[in-house]
């Protein structure tokens, strides 16, 4: 057997584990889960079961009298065991905790994740997030999660009925409000506007095409595909513009994006994504390749071999622009029920726990949570995305890392990262953790895994090591949509009137605004410029079933982290071809 299929191996008994006798209140998941890429693992221990819960093998009940089961850890108390590495463990006991250890269950996962810590960080000394979850961290920076509007009051008709009260569904109101203001438009949100991904998202406007040009031509010509980028280069200036007219106040800035290159490998890669875009016409002034004192004398990212620059992008604060949004269209007429759950989806209705919504046309506008809808399981995944903010940096800090330009970063390793400076001088750093949950389900209020959190840390020091020691106030997470191809679209069938968009894999602070300008063109039957573009009613096959699908994604994670520490083993000087695999076996 190989590494790899022992580690899916493991992986898929792990989520067993987690799916069927946690949630049934025989588990409990103490401390940090494993980190799938280093080898840390926290262990599960053996709670108190609920009443007439069957004991998994290897616990036992508190013998009477004694508050003590087997492991010898009395009632009251929890030890988590941590083992950075094969020599290394460390213990502690965390009071008030009503569980009872199992030691055969630990000694049991413990053999069966055999890979130690490589990149010598001590993981016993580091610190957790002051706050997990709370939908993300940007509610907090605007005083705390909103308040609800009123949910749907019954069944009611209206022109256009909109799914979902983020960035898509939004900028499609908009656009329809200043095309005709006479519609009579709702929008009905599960949770509250912004809840989801446009709430949560690093903040990244960039207007960047990030998904495969030529699969694109499937649906269109080489021009239509340039055009499409042309197209999405233009939403920054965009939303700038809606932002400054409506008056939304969220930390806009126009700025510099620097994806960093930390080993000769990755430096090829972003040597061949300038050459890549170069022909498919991107504007030499959008891209720009920079050598390593260059790019260090930007921001003191260690091993800089270079980077590259992608010009006149944005950092917003994302949960400031969705409300701002949100309001916008109220003020012109828009009516958004929240607190309203879609149970059902056909022509001319939308069905809901609060009744009925009659319209011609009706937008599909729920990205990442598009699998709760029935009949949209397998059409976009959920993919999870995750985000540690520290503390605000004091100045001293600041003069060893530089990053005077409030620039987006990122990284060219296969497993990415991205990071902004926020408007009072934190530092939000965002990758992929855990990528994907068992059976497409999702968070709760952004709470995200231990491990993920562990895994952005380690990020955070490995592009700024300069940030050791600071205390890292919130992590969350959420989830984005990611269609079979891994390729965003936009669309409407107009024998049904229902359109939808979204798959954008990341990008869709800046691609939701073109959504929303094609969605209003389709709904309106107008045919325009954005109507004919390569994206649009472009269809991709559903996703496997499962387990198939929690495989394949995590499959193809764990190959991108082994090419990385391959790369890393190796010097850097040459990509790996495990990465090459994982694109190949999922169709990314």
């Amino acid at each position: 057997m190989t590494e790899f299929q022992h580690h899916l191996g493991c992986l898929f008994a792990r989520q067993f584990i987690r799916e069927n006798l946690i949630l049934r209140g025989a588990y409990r998941v103490t401390g940090t889960e494993t980190a799938a890429d280093s080898g840390s693992v926290a262990i599960l221990s053996c709670g108190k079961p609920h009443p007439g819960a069957a004991l998994p093998r290897g616990c036992s009940r508190p013998a009477p009298g004694t508050g003590e089961g087997r492991g010898n850890v009395p009632t009251g108390t929890l030890r988590e065991t941590i083992y950075p590495g094969p020599a290394m463990k460390y213990e502690r006991v965390l009071p008030d905790a009503p569980l009872v250890a199992g030691r055969a269950t630990e000694e049991r996962l413990r053999s069966s994740w055999p890979w130690a810590a490589k990149d010598g960080i001590d993981r016993t000394m580091m610190m957790d997030a002051k706050t997990n979850g709370e939908v993300s961290f940007w509610y907090a920076d605007i005083g705390g999660v909103p308040g609800c509007r009123k949910p749907l009051p019954g069944s009611i008709e209206a022109d256009v009925c909109i799914i979902g009260a983020g960035f898509t569904g939004l900028w499609t109101a908009y656009y329809l409000t200043e095309a005709e203001p006479s519609l009579r438009i709702v929008v009905v949100e599960k949770e509250f506007a912004g809840f989801g991904a446009s709430g949560r998202n690093g903040g990244w406007c960039t207007g960047e095409f990030g998904w495969n040009r030529e699969r694109y031509l499937s649906t269109g010509s080489r021009e239509g595909v340039i055009d499409f980028e042309r197209q999405l280069r233009a939403t920054v200036a965009e939303v700038k513009r809606v932002t400054e007219k409506e008056g939304i106040d969220c930390d806009f800035l126009m700025t510099d994006c620097l994806t960093f290159a930390q080993s000769p490998a990755q430096w090829d890669r972003l040597q061949a994504d300038h050459a890549a875009a170069m022909s498919w016409q991107v504007p030499p002034g959008r891209l720009e390749l920079i050598d390593g004192p260059e790019a260090t004398s930007r921001i003191r990212v260690p091993n800089a071999h270079g980077a590259l620059v992608r010009h006149n992008v944005a950092r917003v604060q994302p949960a400031k622009l969705v409300r701002g949004l949100a309001d916008a269209v109220e003020r012109r007429g828009v009516r958004i029920y929240e607190q309203t759950t879609v149970t059902g989806l056909e022509k001319g209705r939308v069905i809901t726990d609060r009744g009925t919504v009659r319209a011609k046309r009706i937008v599909r506008a729920t990205e990442g949570f598009t699998h709760g809808i029935a009949g949209q399981r397998r059409e976009w995944v959920p993919m999870n995305s995750a985000i540690l903010v520290t503390e605000p940096v004091p100045d001293a800090l600041w003069d060893q890392i530089g990053w005077d330009g409030c620039q987006l970063l990122a990284d060219a390793s296969h497993a990415y990262c991205y990071a902004q400076r926020t408007r009072e001088g934190r530092i939000a750093m965002g990758g992929r953790g855990v990528p994907y949950r068992f059976g497409s389900k999702t968070d709760v209020r952004g709470q995200t895994q231990p491990a993920t959190v562990e895994k952005l840390k380690e990020i955070l020091f490995r592009m700024l090591p300069q940030t050791r020691g600071l205390a890292l106030d919130h992590a969350w997470c959420g989830v984005l949509g990611v269609p079979r191809d891994w390729c965003a679209t936009a669309g409407l069938d107009r024998e049904t009137g229902i359109g939808w968009a979204g798959g954008y894999v990341g990008l869709g602070v800046s691609t939701s605004n073109l959504s929303g300008q094609t969605l209003a063109d389709l709904v309106l039957d107008k045919q325009t410029g954005r109507t004919t573009l390569p994206w649009v009613n472009r269809k991709p096959r559903k996703w496997e079933v499962e387990p198939f699908r929690w495989l394949g994604i995590h499959g193809m994670y764990q190959l991108y982290h082994m090419a990385d520490r391959q790369e890393r083993a190796k010097g850097g000087r040459t990509t790996s071809p495990l990465a090459i695999l994982a694109n190949t076996l999922t169709g990314r």
